[in-house]
């Protein structure tokens, strides 16, 4: 049985898809979104999970308990995801607590455990992408949720007691199907898909910051379906000499002009964009450049491949996006 906390979000959700589509079918999901069991993203696999849970209730409910000598392997995916979020004690209370009884549960039982951490972590940049343990102290967050990550991050490889086999995973600029939720948070590819269909053009932010010209800023943007199979081939592994915090990008920056003319490409029409200011609330904690540095990762699964950014958006514009039924599958 493999559990899957925060499976009706946008990476948790594609997950549970590509999970099912590997042939796995002791799935169980955990989330704290309310009426979650009715959500959209989880609609195709309903009626094949094993089980759902509310979070509080997974970890204090006589029900879940019962089901704790089946479990496998824990995927924690589950957390306040808003980079904006400032409510220190809600954050501190699902981001850190919580991650921590979900790591000590994973102890309890002798189960693998892959959790989602952030690139939020590295701040600004100044200290690098970098994914050595060496390194993790001096990481500056710009914002309360990187903060949160990076609190939960040190602490776990603080641990004398961990899981057999455990990851965490600092995720880049994610995109794809099931993102739909998200309002604010949702990829620019999504949103330039929309941009583009009801009034043509795209609207990217002004640069702020030499050398970077408008639109050149930079991303690791990584397409969905390529880090939900990469978590798959990790727990595949369960190689314990392999555990610790990873970054999981492509490796490779591109811009945000590249990422819209690859959207406009997939729907075959020539890029408009316009430039438009920046609000003042974001300003000053804005990333101008983000590259995961993917030595680490490639060591333990040399032979993974991930999607160029024009292969990912034209998956995601074309097979889903275009699509009556756009989720993932």
């Amino acid at each position: 049985m493999i559990i899957v906390t925060g499976g009706a979000g946008f990476i948790g959700s594609a997950l549970v898809g590509e999970l099912f589509s590997q042939g796995y079918k002791d799935i169980v999901v955990v989330d704290s979104s309310k009426d979650f069991k009715n959500c959209p993203n989880l609609s195709p696999y309903k009626e094949h999970l094993s089980g759902t849970f509310s979070a509080w209730e997974f970890l204090e409910g006589k029900k879940a308990k019962s089901i704790y000598s089946k479990i496998s392997a824990i995927f924690h995916m589950g957390a306040c995801s808003s980079t904006t979020e400032k409510n220190l004690d809600f954050l501190r209370k699902n981001n850190v607590e919580y991650s921590q009884k979900i790591f000590n549960l994973a102890v309890e039982l002798g189960v693998p455990l892959i959790y989602a951490s952030s690139a939020a972590t590295y701040g600004n940049g100044d200290e690098g992408y970098s994914d050595d343990h060496s390194l993790l102290d001096s990481l500056k967050p710009l914002n309360p949720y990187g903060d949160s990550k990076q609190v939960f991050d040190i602490w776990a490889l603080a641990q004398e007691k961990k899981p057999p086999f455990w990851c965490g995973l600092k995720f880049f600029n994610v995109y794809g199907p099931n993102e739909y939720h998200k309002g604010e948070m949702r990829s620019l590819v999504h949103k330039a898909f929309h941009q583009i269909n009801e009034r043509g053009f795209v609207g990217l932010f002004k640069s702020y910051k030499e050398p970077y010209r408008d639109g050149e800023q930079l991303r690791d943007f990584v397409y969905v379906k390529d880090v939900v199979k990469a978590m798959i081939l990790m727990l595949k592994s369960g190689d314990p000499s392999y555990c610790g915090v990873y970054n999981l990008g492509t490796g490779k920056a591109r811009s945000f002009l590249d990422l819209v003319r690859a959207v406009f490409y997939a729907l075959e029409k020539d890029p408009k964009v316009e430039f438009i200011d920046m609000p003042d609330s974001i300003r000053n904690q804005y990333q101008y450049f983000t590259e995961a540095k993917m030595d680490k990762f490639h060591a333990f699964l040399p032979e993974f491949k991930f999607s160029s950014l024009e292969e990912g958006v034209h998956d995601y514009v074309s097979h889903h996006l275009s699509q009556v039924d756009p989720y993932y599958s």
